[in-house]
């Protein structure tokens, strides 16, 4: 191994360089390539970042599932963000906790739903307790729900419903539904919200 003097050295990438290396290996490329780390981490960093921050914009208010079918309507607003209660052929639930079966609501002669009364005043506690705690006095409880019912429940569900809503001081009730599509769109569906 032969003997360097001691001097500047020059990191890999100088090494082959005319001015400050060896020149030996100028016009000829070495098989190893060297990638720097640090800026691919950056640049993979701020595209996760843009892409969370984009979906959280632009992210779905309403889950779909296969089991609600949802009623067309050609007035319609864009569905906002705010506790959805779903109402399938078989289950009432919100936040994805089941809180009455349909078979057993129909049978009930009383009007509210107390499980999903008592879990839609837990949720406006949670709010006001959160604002409170945030000494935020812009955004005050308005009361605003979504209703993702299938379109062949029986409307003495729909109505037990929006008693327990109102009950719980949501009196600001959207329905969702699927806009009408146009003419020329071939039928295209998307979801919104109904006052």
């Amino acid at each position: 191994m032969p003997i360097k003097a001691p001097g500047k050295r020059y990191g890999k990438r100088l090494q082959h360089s005319k001015v400050f290396g060896h020149g030996a290996h100028h016009g000829k490329h070495g098989g190893n390539a060297d990638v720097l780390i640090t800026p691919l981490v950056d640049m993979f960093v701020i595209i996760v970042l843009f892409l969370i921050a984009n979906f959280s914009a632009t992210g779905e208010v309403l889950m779909m599932t296969k089991d609600i079918q949802l009623p067309e309507a050609s007035n319609v607003k864009e569905v906002e963000m705010h506790p959805v209660v779903m109402v399938s052929g078989e289950e009432v639930s919100i936040s994805g906790t089941v809180v009455g079966r349909v078979q057993d609501l129909v049978k009930e002669e009383y009007l509210n739903i107390p499980a999903l009364e008592e879990k839609l005043r837990d949720m406006k506690k949670q709010f006001e307790d959160l604002h409170a705690m945030a000494q935020d006095t812009t955004n005050t409880f308005k009361g605003d729900v979504n209703i993702q019912a299938h379109k062949d429940v029986e409307f003495a569900i729909i109505k037990r419903v929006m008693f327990s809503c109102a009950s719980a001081g949501y009196n600001n009730i959207n329905f969702a539904t699927l806009q009408k599509g146009e003419a020329g769109a071939g039928g295209e569906s998307t979801a919104a919200a109904t006052p």
